[in-house]
This record gives structure tokens, C-alpha cells and sequence, in this order.
């Protein structure tokens, strides 16, 4: 496809559904008809492993997307790509001031302490009432940070690195 700055993270693969292999799929978009008018997409896996496919075709089920993918003929196919990013070819976006982000460009970066310590990957980013939340995600744990300056002190798309300040118990 083409170099992660030049894709967007559209969805995420939930799990398997139903016996061709097709995958269900949380819409990470806030572009209506983004999935619908897919054709071609690369998977990122949790293990860093990529796949470019074709997608076959595209259906809504419910507040989520069932997706038929041509990599996948069976479930246990779908199966191994489960908390798997969907990116596709990003298209024109309006540039942004210095330091804010697309929420799209956050997902899948690594989280690193500002001494260098890994602390997971962004799965998502919330939107709370008091202030949006980043979302971490290193294996079974789940880390919430505040996405302020106060926590969030670096981002490097290029490096696809997020570098944050704790504060002690905000990692337990």
C-alpha cells in the first residue's frame, strides 16, 4: 500500500464472523460511508505484523461493520488477526495547528514513559465530558492517561512514538 503517514486507521477487527471468514469490525472513523466505500486495506496486527487485502464487500450490523476481506476464506483465518487495525489510504484532510492530532493518527502509536519505558500501544481515545482520554493497551492491561499537555508531552508521527509523563499510580 503506501507508508503510514499516508494511511488512516479506520476500524478495528473485534473477531470472526460466521464460517467464510468474514471479520466484525468497530468503526474508528467519524467519516460517514468511510468502510462502505472500502476496496482495499492494510491490517496491522497486535504483534506488529501487516497484510495488505482486498475487501469483498461491506455490510452494517448494528452500531458495528461486517467486512469480507479476500485474505480470509475461514474463521480460524479471521481468528488470528482479532485487535487488528484496518488502515486504508488516508485522502485529503485539512493540516492541523502544531500539537493537535487526528484521533486517527494517535491509534496504534507506541507509548513510551520519558525514560523510555514501553507502555503499550493507543487502542483509542475517548471522549469524556472533563477531557479525552487515551487508551492503552499492552496485552491484557489497559492504561487511561488524560490527553493533556501535563501527561502527553511528545508525539512523533514519523517514529509512530508517544512519549508521556507519570504520575505515580497512574500506570497500576
Amino acid at each position: 500500500m503506501v507508508n503510514q503517514l499516508e494511511t488512516v486507521t479506520v476500524g478495528r477487527i473485534e473477531r470472526p464472523f460466521g464460517v467464510r471468514g468474514e471479520v466484525k469490525v468497530l468503526s474508528l472513523s467519524d467519516v460517514p460511508g468511510r468502510l462502505e466505500g472500502l476496496t482495499r486495506v492494510s491490517l496491522l496486527a497486535a504483534n506488529g505484523k501487516t497484510l495488505e487485502t482486498g475487501v469483498t464487500h461491506v455490510r452494517r450490523a448494528g452500531t458495528r461493520f461486517i467486512l469480507g476481506l479476500s485474505a480470509f476464506s475461514t474463521p480460524e483465518e479471521a481468528g488470528l488477526w482479532r485487535g487488528g487495525l484496518i488502515r486504508t489510504v488516508r485522502g485529503s484532510v485539512p493540516e492541523l495547528p502544531a500539537g493537535q492530532y487526528y484521533e486517527c493518527d494517535l491509534v496504534g502509536l507506541d507509548v513510551r514513559t520519558e525514560a523510555g519505558e514501553s507502555l503499550g500501544v493507543v487502542e483509542a481515545i475517548w471522549e469524556l465530558p472533563g477531557n479525552s482520554v487515551v487508551v492503552l493497551r499492552n496485552g491484557t492491561k489497559e492504561v487511561l492517561i488524560p490527553a493533556a499537555k501535563e501527561f502527553v508531552v511528545a508525539v512523533d508521527l514519523v517514529a509512530r512514538i508517544m512519549t508521556v509523563r507519570l504520575i505515580d499510580g497512574l500506570d497500576d
